[in-house]
């Protein structure tokens, strides 16, 4: 069964399209600048060439039809025709607590994604279209929601809950939801691989660290805490988001700079983190590059988060009363040998030995702990769509 999969934005529309038999990539693609004027980038992988070009897309439908088009092009192709497709997968944020795991799309299922849009309000609106998209071009063809935040549904209440008046739950659903969800589940599956053992037996913290970044703690295949909360802004401070603070700041910063809470919570959320620290960059590399010339506040950025992943990690080792293995992945987990580094100094405690000629590969899966570390420590690239593609055949071949 071949599997498109789909990841929509509010102007822009990531893609993949993937082979089950052997689970091979065929291609991907983004569309951007949808509703604008719109662009294609589009990566066959059987050699034949790229196509990245300007391509009209006043709407999603046209981007999904431009997307169909290069699929099935006789230049630009890897299928003959749209009938070679058998399923679509879709990333959708948020679920809430309606979905606890992926389903097949039907008219219910859109009305709970709908329902769930004033948690996601940046996010769901636009899988809706996505997913209403691939409908208008595409037919009856089957469609699945894997859900963001489905994998932190076995979070015990301990965990999800704030201590704030239990009606804001009952009523108003304010609890930790979790993201990355995708992402954890696919990593601890493979660090159980590389560890030979059931996930069933493992304890196992997985740092999800890009531009967004987020820690969770999984015991025996399930997350149990989870570093985001009931948006993506809690929890580490991160490329332009704050992370955790005291909320109170919002009330004095109010008072004292005339802002309102929407002005605020813009910034909390666009222009803080590590770029609001250090005045240079959100990403990594840039600070990484500054503070190797002395700048301080860059220094400064990066010795925040550093500290802020250990913590982390410490306490849910401590929730979990123990942990097996450490896995780092996303872009900068991937791919910061340096980041790496400095936060597992910070865990030698726990009996972990870096190599550093192993920390020094990326991309790739490999242990970079030493044989006598006695937890073990992994990077992992993560692969979420391939997750998305092996959870919608099961269902439609299910």
């Amino acid at each position: 069964m071949k599997i498109l999969v789909i990841n929509c934005g509010s102007s822009s529309l990531k893609y993949q399209l993937l082979d089950m038999e052997g689970e091979k990539l065929l291609a991907k693609g983004l569309c951007e600048r949808i509703g604008i004027d719109g662009h294609l980038t589009h990566k066959p992988q059987n050699g034949r060439p790229l196509f990245n070009e300007d391509v009209p897309m006043p709407t999603h439908t046209e981007a999904i039809a431009a997307v169909l088009d290069k699929l099935t092009s006789p230049e630009y192709g890897v299928v003959e025709s749209m009938r070679e497709i058998g399923a679509v997968g879709h990333r959708v944020v948020h679920g809430g607590e309606k979905f606890a795991a992926s389903v097949r799309i039907n008219d219910d299922v859109m009305a709970a994604i709908a329902e769930c849009i004033p948690l996601a309000p940046l996010h769901n609106p636009a899988n809706i279209t996505g997913i209403e998209a691939c409908k208008a071009v595409m037919g009856d063809v089957p469609q699945v929601a894997v859900f963001d935040t489905a994998f932190h549904q076995t979070m015990p209440g301990k965990a999800f809950m704030y201590p704030i008046p239990y009606a804001y739950y009952t009523d108003l659903k304010v609890r930790r939801y979790g993201f990355h969800g995708t992402s954890h589940r696919y990593v601890s599956g493979r660090a159980a691989e590389m560890l030979g053992k059931p996930i069933e037996e493992l304890k196992l913290i997985s740092c999800h660290m890009g531009n967004g970044s987020s820690i969770c703690a999984i015991d025996g295949g399930r997350s149990v805490d989870t570093s985001m909360g009931f948006t993506p802004i809690a929890g580490l401070p991160m490329g332009t988001r704050c992370g955790d603070i005291d909320v109170s700041i919002l009330e004095y910063l109010s008072a004292n700079t005339g802002k309102d809470i929407k002005e605020l919570t813009n910034i909390l959320n666009k222009m803080s983190g590590v770029l609001g620290v250090s005045g240079v960059s959100s990403d990594f590399r840039d600070l990484d590059t500054a503070a190797a010339q002395g700048n301080d506040r860059a220094r400064l950025a990066l010795d925040m988060f550093h500290y802020a992943v250990a913590k982390t990690v410490g306490g849910y080792v401590a929730a979990m009363n123990g942990v097996d293995g450490i896995i780092f992945t996303a872009g900068i987990g991937e791919n910061s040998a340096a980041t790496r580094a400095e936060i597992c100094k910070y865990l030698t405690y726990l009996g972990i030995e870096i190599c550093p000629e192993c920390n020094k590969k990326r991309g790739e899966d490999t242990f970079i702990s030493t044989e006598g570390s006695r937890v073990k420590v992994m990077v992992i690239p993560t692969n979420e769509e391939l997750v998305i593609a092996r959870d919608t055949r099961d269902i439609v071949a299910g």
